[in-house]
């Protein structure tokens, strides 16, 4: 049985990557064990393909005898460090700093604010942007600065400059592109790189450019989706994250289609951002590692 201390304490999360190598596990465990450190969460994954290594470990200790969290980083530094780890120990109730990003379609920032509202994802949200003031009154309501940077193909490297003034300056954590309708420069996805997520439709056939639900209607698409993903130079084609879908029939109109698809859009994202605060999406090349949470 739990101490009653341990089980009333914070809980940490401790992540870390390394190469397949033997006792990467026993060195997490047993760490935590030695520091009266109790694992109330435990996932592990070994990339045979690609020789990686990836854990992630909550837990819980005895805050009248364990070491304090600035003390457990120091002493795990050293044995991290044998085994080369990329590692970072964090109190889970710490919320996730998140500029939302935004254009005209409010339907994944109004869930997002939503959840934010209700304490459904551990995060603040210090600043919207977007390239257009239609929802201005809806920040403002919550109390969030908005901030409105129009965006011409003349003006984007200074557009974008701005953007990263505001995620600098409020010492973001994540941007979250919420339908933000326009493809960031691929020197902007270097800067965010593994700290944006972005969503978007994923209709089979693929269709791009206008009304793409529109364009789903017209070929009979029986399902529609979303994915959401890390940002990369690759347009739409970042490290994928979560995926939803959702079947469809003959009976639907173009715009049952689009709600459908918004609704699809909302899940798809507010499951990436809870999974990504919650420390357990690791990037691993060109993929992701997903555990699974509650």
């Amino acid at each position: 049985m739990k101490d009653t201390a341990i089980a009333n304490s914070p809980t940490y999360i401790l992540t870390a990557t390394c190469k397949s190598v033997l006792g990467t596990v026993d060195v997490v465990t047993r760490f935590l064990f030695e520091r009266r450190c109790y694992i109330t969460e435990m996932h592990t994954f070994d990339d045979s393909i690609g020789g990686n290594f990836f854990i992630r470990a909550e837990f819980k200790n005895d805050a009248d005898q364990a070491p304090s969290l600035e003390e457990l980083k120091q002493q795990f530094d050293a044995k991290a460090a044998e085994f080369e780890m990329d590692w970072q120990i964090r109190d889970a109730s710490t919320p996730e700093r998140v500029v939302i990003m935004v254009s005209k379609y409010d339907h994944c920032l109004q869930d997002l604010l939503y959840r934010y509202r209700t304490g459904h994802l551990n995060i603040e949200i210090p600043a919207i942007i977007s390239n257009h003031p239609d929802l201005k009154e809806l920040a403002e309501w919550h109390g969030i600065p908005y901030y409105h940077f129009p965006i011409t193909a003349e003006t984007k490297p200074q557009q974008e400059a701005k953007v990263m003034t505001v995620v600098e300056n409020t010492r973001a954590d994540l941007v979250v592109l919420a339908r933000y309708m326009q493809v960031l420069s691929d020197d902007l996805c270097q800067k965010l790189r593994g700290r944006a997520i972005n969503i978007h439709h994923s209709l089979l056939p693929g269709f791009k450019g206008a009304k793409p639900y529109h364009q789903a209607y017209d070929k009979g698409v029986k399902l529609v989706g979303a994915t959401a993903h890390y940002v990369s130079p690759d347009l739409d084609e970042g490290p994928i994250i979560t995926q939803g879908v959702e079947p469809v029939d003959h009976t639907y109109t173009p715009e049952q289609l689009v709600e459908k698809g918004r609704d699809t859009e909302r899940l798809t994202l507010a499951r990436a951002l809870k999974l990504h605060c919650e420390r357990r999406v690791f990037l691993d090349g060109n993929k992701t590692v997903v555990f699974k949470g509650g």
